[in-house]
């Protein structure tokens, strides 16, 4: 199965998709647990942000956004969610990585500016940063066709991790952070954050 990109074309012609790291990023090990692929049935209220996509646009080609994202969960056993100013949505805290930067210096720039820590000095515990998964959707506000492709990672060890969960703060970018487990409303979450949130869920990571 990491060998090959996993598809599902849900009830209602919803695409959504998990991409294999091992495929995108063959230094990853093909052993790497993968994010899940949802279907529009699971998740049928959610699901009304996202465009249908008929059978006539399923092998059009796609434009993707992409994107990184820090995954943070605290002592609560709750991922950190962000919500912009003017927006009903919370999604995982991360963006674009700019011209020139790598995954570990992009994700550190947009946690300076977001969430106003520094994942290399903001802890006294030394931090490495692991990738967690790729997820892959219909973005959020976006064009029919419009995919998002977000790269995730969690900062080790645990207790790197845990130092940050008390550190962070919403910058000016952010009106509002949010402590979220499995049971928040999924209505306030992006089509990705719900993957991300189950998947999390699904490996005994949150409650």
């Amino acid at each position: 199965m990491c060998h090959h990109r996993l598809r599902r074309l849900c009830q209602g012609a919803i695409l959504v998709n998990a991409i294999p790291c091992s495929l995108l990023y063959p230094s990853i090990s093909s052993a790497f647990e993968l994010p899940r692929v949802y279907s529009q049935a699971r998740y049928q209220s959610s699901f009304s942000q996202v465009l249908q996509m008929t059978s006539s646009t399923k092998n059009e080609e796609k434009s993707y956004i992409d994107k990184l994202a820090l995954i943070l969960i605290n002592s609560k056993r709750e991922q950190l969610v962000a919500r912009s100013y003017g927006r009903s949505v919370y999604y995982t805290p991360g963006g674009k990585r700019e011209l020139g930067e790598s995954d570990e210096e992009a994700l550190t720039r947009e946690c300076i500016e977001e969430l106003s820590v520094d994942l290399s000095t903001s802890t006294k515990t030394p931090t490495t940063i692991e990738r967690y998964g790729v997820f892959e959707a219909q973005a959020y506000g976006k064009p029919e066709g419009t995919m998002v492709r977000i790269s995730c990672y969690r900062v080790l060890p645990r207790d790197a991790e845990l130092e940050l969960s008390h550190l962070v703060k919403a910058s000016e970018e952010v009106e509002e952070l949010a402590w979220v487990s499995s049971s928040f409303d999924k209505e306030k979450l992006t089509v990705t954050g719900i993957m991300i949130l189950e998947d999390l869920k699904e490996r005994g990571l949150i409650d």
